[in-house]
Parts: C-alpha cells; structure tokens; sequence
C-alpha cells in the first residue's frame, strides 16, 4: 500500500468509528469510555455545584440592619432601652389589655414571606399573629424562619377577609385556607432583632 493511500484512510469520519482507540487519529491522548465517564461525572458535580449557590441566592434580603451586634442584627429601628418583653402566650391571653397598645415581645418565627421578608407569622399553640413592618419601610430576610425574635411594635386585632388570607398564604408559597379566620392578630413592628445564628 502506498503512502497516499494510507494518508485517505484518515478521514474524519473513520474517526468516530474507533471506540477502542479513543476520538482522533493525531498523537493525542485517546479519550477512551473511562475519560468520558470521568467527565461526565466532573461536569454532574459542576450542575450540583451550581443549583446548591442558587439555593443559597434565593435568601431574599432587601433591608440592612441599623445595628449588628456579635450575635444579633436589628432591622428598623433600635429596640427601645426599657421594658421587659412579653412572651407571645402572655400577650394572646390578655389581647384585649395589649389591643393598640406598643408592646416589647419575645416569639419565635413561624413563618417568614418568600416574596420580599416584608412580613412574618409567630405562632404560639393554633394562635398566630402577623407581623408587618411599618410603613413598609424595612424587611427581614427570608430564611429568618425558626428564630426567636424581639421585637417592638403595636399590637392589634383586625377582620381578615379570604382575599386577604389567600394574598397572604401565596406569599408564604402556601395554598390558600379554604376556611379562613373572620380576623387575626396583627404588630406592625419598628424594630426586629434577629439572631445571626
């Protein structure tokens, strides 16, 4: 066989041909099947890697703290120097004493708005309470959920109608009630500590 003729045998397409011998007929490393499997595994970690950090993005967080202290971060406004909090049990048994009144108030948080942190549920047994801010001027971040809070702010008792329930489950990524409560305890906070940890 003549050297011309060898020199047509390579063609790209017998190429592709050659499992055994790896992809290309120049010098190169061959990549065999367990090169490819080893890429194919480089590039699944590389997609894992990928969906973990936008897991981790999707923190919603559109307020920073007035003040961040070694363990905590207080959004809105300081917390007042005086008074005592008052558990969340406390203040439902005696709603009617607190009813607009400003209270200082320990809870934990139940559950915080996906959309924005604009406003959270704590809950103490079946009794929730919301949590807004005022006039919409801070919010606390999403993953804030499961944390005991202070805060200072003005509690009430306001009717809540089933449009108002369902706006506010599609913001917690919940489905609408289908028997909502005819009203709910509502704060309209000033301040929030909220512990880094």
């Amino acid at each position: 066989m003549k050297v011309s003729e060898r020199r047509s045998d390579r063609s790209p397409f017998r190429r592709a041909v050659r499992p055994d011998k790896g992809f290309g007929m120049d010098k190169r490393p061959r990549a065999g099947l367990k090169a490819l499997l080893q890429r194919g595994t480089a590039a699944v970690a590389v997609f894992a890697l990928a969906v973990g950090t936008a897991q981790a993005a999707e923190v919603v967080r559109l307020s920073e703290p007035v003040l961040v202290t070694d363990t905590h971060e207080i959004f809105g406004a300081p917390l007042p120097e005086t008074g005592t909090p008052v558990e969340l049990g406390d203040l439902l048994a005696d709603s009617t004493q607190y009813e607009g009144q400003d209270v200082l108030l320990t809870t934990r948080i139940a559950k915080v708005c996906q959309k924005k942190g604009c406003f959270f549920v704590a809950q103490h047994g079946a009794d929730t309470v919301r949590v807004t801010f005022k006039d919409y001027e801070f919010f606390i971040p999403s993953d804030s959920g499961g944390k005991t809070v202070t805060l200072a702010g003005t509690f009430s008792r306001k009717p809540l109608s089933k449009e108002q329930a369902a706006h506010l489950a599609e913001d917690m990524g919940e489905a609408p009630p289908e028997n909502p409560p005819a009203f709910e305890y509502a704060i309209v906070a000033t301040a929030v500590s909220i512990p880094k940890i």
